[in-house]
């Protein structure tokens, strides 16, 4: 797809509606607030291509799997985060003529994301059917201080003489799941009422009982043509009361049905009389409410939302926003589609997951789609963990552990439904901590996700220096995690232990045996076990003592993981100096991707599985992704030739894979490829590089997209406890700017060509290394370093 979107540093523009490329504006200009999100739907009706997307952590739904061969073990459900009541509708009439832009023609149309203050805008002219020309303007923000609000300025203006305008604010909760397995509809109603100032709708689910309640409230504003000030237009009712003298005339006529409530305001306006309606809509749900108190909760959410007034809630949305960015922006000088890019990635972030709820984590699309069904999957752990550790207080990055220690018990469950006698198995998919996913080669065999778990312990408690969730939470996953492990290798008298029949993080290899990465996670999960296990043992014993013995676990067990660690099998081929995908890599065609026809990709698009799975073509990092997260492992020579050999094969066609690639180019003096693979990432979504942004933004790649920048151009590694930087800035870039908050420290990187400047902005001092130099950075201090050649 040809880019269409506007370069701009703070904000996404599309200018000009096309109404083919409308839901990938839907995903992209997509709004949230960690509690709600809302994907870029119109606010008025649209007969055209649309997805609608309105959407509440936490709430799902456990649709029934669907599979055309059922295998043991298979989960029973897929989880799906609902789409959720319509929020934002606002109907148009204009002397009896609908208003919806796939029937007009449209004129001077703008769409704007603004980034800085989390707000979506939008301004068109439309020529409806008859010839009536008619000017709108909308405004709209999910509310980060008021996480249960919703507000919309919505003004139109007749430019063609007077008109009779009916303007239908309402609650919709009679909606579907594009994604629903079997066409079902997920809400059963319970509530719906409309009076002359409000409406408000309150449903179930129609499994598991989740409730939300919906509550809206408005202000109608009518500009003065003759002053050119403007006045509140106050409704009656259709009965015809009175209406007091010099106030607009407005009749309000209410609508109900099931899990529907609106009202619908009629009025006469001017020629180039502007008519604003300000909606405030209020939401709750069971997860924080008792049911019974819902509709008063939400009453009262919407009725202050209301009192504050738009103005004001803006104002408190701008300054959220505005310390959100003071802690956490990184600023590109010199090249406006990469400023542009990361900005988007992180303001899309900000908007899925707060931390604040750790019974949340965060999809693979956020609020911005229904793909993946809005579930958990190791993008979080993998991918998405370090950007809050560095831009976030501990207690977000520790929330997303503690939902995993919570979801212990049913990690347990799943490898007991698999056959193993002990263990954790944790999801693929989940919402609750019990398997969703229902293709057999992801759910049987990608269990490299525990080995991601295990690692994001271990990246917490090196990046913190919280050694305390060991002991709470830590070890009892640690030692889940490695008992799996034992079980699920085999032991081969010639080649050591051995993981058959998996799929690693490359999904285009099914069923293969000793996936590198997935026995070196497994080797290294073991071997961190026990040294967890020998530190615990020696600081904190009677802590200890209790523990093992709350778990059952003996010696015999941490001398048989340490054994399997040490001689777990690892692939690899000593004439070419890499490791192997898996066993018989080397047996395939090794052609590189720049030897395809261009016609042949994206492979997902045009090959079959069958000659996918036959090739050396490469889904994302597999082996390289091992060599990030255990770098202090491997020399530069050891990395330089995997990236060598596997960069060339690799297609890119996850969107998890550019990011990692970044890194390693960065860490190997590879500039080009590093900045290469960072617009490709940091543009997956804004380019709609692999033709899918419709079904939603790629939100866990938006880490990686973060990581490229801090880990990769930034240099940032933690060793020993100890935080090392060695940034470097493309030809590109003028200058690149970051921030990272650790250890109770906050300090900015600014980095020009081959120097570096670190600023404490904190109170406290902070200790690190810079281009391989310890330095002392004192509170409100700064040092400096330069790069070798």
């Amino acid at each position: 797809m040809k880019p269409y979107l506007k370069v701009n540093e703070w904000r996404i523009v599309e200018e000009g509606f096309d109404p083919a490329l409308n839901e990938v504006s839907e995903s992209v200009f997509s709004i949230g607030n960690g509690y709600m999100g809302q994907r870029a739907n119109f606010e008025e009706q649209y007969g055209g291509p649309s997805l609608q997307g309105s959407y509440m952590a936490g709430v799902y739904y456990p649709d029934k799997t669907r599979v055309g061969w059922w295998k043991n073990g298979y989960p029973e459900y897929f989880a799906k985060v609902l789409n959720s009541v319509n929020w934002i509708g606002i109907d148009v009439e204009v002397d009896g003529v609908q208003l919806d832009l796939s029937q007009c023609e449209v004129q001077n149309f703008t769409r704007t994301l603004d980034m800085r203050e989390g707000t979506l805008s939008r301004s068109f002219t439309a020529v409806l059917p008859g010839g009536r020309r008619l000017r709108v303007e909308s405004l709209r923000f999910v509310s980060v201080p008021f996480k249960e609000i919703g507000a919309i300025r919505y003004a139109v203006t007749p430019l063609d003489g007077p008109a009779q305008l009916k303007l239908t604010p309402y609650l919709d909760a009679d909606v579907v799941n594009k994604d629903s397995n079997y066409e079902e509809k997920f809400w059963e109603e319970i509530a719906q009422e409309a009076g002359v100032d409000y409406a408000r709708v309150e449903v179930k689910t129609r499994k598991l009982d989740f409730r939300v309640a919906s509550h809206m409230r408005y202000d109608l504003e009518a500009a003065d043509v003759r002053s050119g000030g403007a006045g509140q237009a106050d409704a009656d009712s259709a009965d015809g009361s009175d209406q007091p003298e010099g106030e607009m005339h407005v009749e309000a006529d209410t609508h109900t049905r099931g899990k529907f409530a609106g009202l619908s305001l009629s009025l006469r306006a001017e020629a180039d009389q502007t008519i604003t309606l300000y909606k405030y809509a209020a939401h709750v749900t069971s997860r924080d409410h008792a049911p019974e108190t819902l509709a008063d909760k939400a009453r009262e959410f919407a009725e202050d939302a209301q009192e504050r007034g738009f103005d004001a809630l803006l104002a408190a949305q701008r300054e959220a926003w505005a310390e959100k960015w003071r802690d956490g922006d990184i600023a590109i000088e010199g090249d406006a589609k990469a400023q542009q890019a990361i900005r988007f990635n992180i303001f899309q972030l900000h908007q899925t997951y707060t931390g604040e709820d750790d019974r949340l984590n965060i999809g693979p699309k956020g609020f911005t789609g229904e793909k993946y069904g809005g579930s958990t999957y190791w993008d979080t752990e993998a991918y998405c963990l370090p950007f809050y550790l560095s831009t976030a207080d501990s207690s977000v990055a520790r929330n997303l552990l503690i939902y995993r220690y919570k979801h212990l018990g049913k990690a347990k469950e799943n490898a007991a439904k698999l056959g193993f006698s002990k263990g954790a198995l944790y999801p693929m998919v989940t919402m609750n901590g019990e398997e969703c996913h229902n293709e057999w080669e992801i759910t049987f065999e990608e269990i490299h996700r525990n080995g991601a778990i295990a690692y994001a312990i271990y990246n917490y408690v090196e990046y913190t220096g919280d050694t305390s969730y060991l002991g709470e939470y830590g070890f009892e996953v640690l030692a889940e995690l490695s008992r799996f492990w034992e079980e699920r290798v085999n032991h081969s008298e010639r080649k050591g232990y051995m993981i058959l029949g998996v799929t690693g993080p490359n999904e285009y290899e099914n069923n293969v045996s000793n996936n590198w990465y997935t026995n070196r996670m497994a080797a290294w999960t073991l071997e961190y076990t026990g040294q967890v296990a020998a530190e615990l043992r020696k600081n904190e014993p009677e802590a200890y003592e209790a523990l093992i013995n709350r778990i059952s676990l003996s010696e015999a067990e941490l001398g048989k993981w340490a054994d399997i660690s040490k001689n777990m099998y690892l692939p690899q081929d000593d004439e070419l100096g890499v490791f192997l995908q898996q066993d018989g890599f080397l047996d395939k065609e090794i052609l590189p991707v720049s030897k395809l026809d261009a016609h042949n990709l994206p492979l997902n698009q045009k090959w079959s599985w069958d000659r996918i799975l036959r090739s050396c073509y490469i889904k994302q990092a597999d082996v390289l992704q091992g060599l990030f997260f255990l770098g202090d492992r491997y020399d530069l020579d050891t990395k330089k030739r995997n990236f060598d050999f596997y960069e060339p094969i690799t297609v890119h066609e996850s969107s998890l894979s550019p990011c990692v690639h970044a890194i390693l180019a960065g860490e190997l003096g590879y500039t080009d490829k590093a900045y290469e693979m960072y617009l490709r990432t940091s543009r997956l979504d804004l380019d709609n590089y692999n033709n899918d942004t419709e079904d939603g933004c790629h939100t866990t790649s938006m880490a990686g997209t973060w990581m490229s920048v801090v880990h990769g151009f930034g240099g940032l590694r933690v060793r020993g406890g100890r935080l090392v930087l060695n940034p470097f800035s493309p030809e590109e870039w003028t200058s690149l700017s970051f921030k990272v908050g650790f250890r109770g420290a906050r300090l900015k990187v600014t980095v020009t060509g081959g120097s570096t400047v670190v600023e404490n902005e904190s109170e406290s001092p902070a200790s690190l290394t810079l281009y391989g130099r310890e330095v002392e950075v004192p509170a409100g201090g700064s040092v400096s370093g330069e790069r070798e050649a």
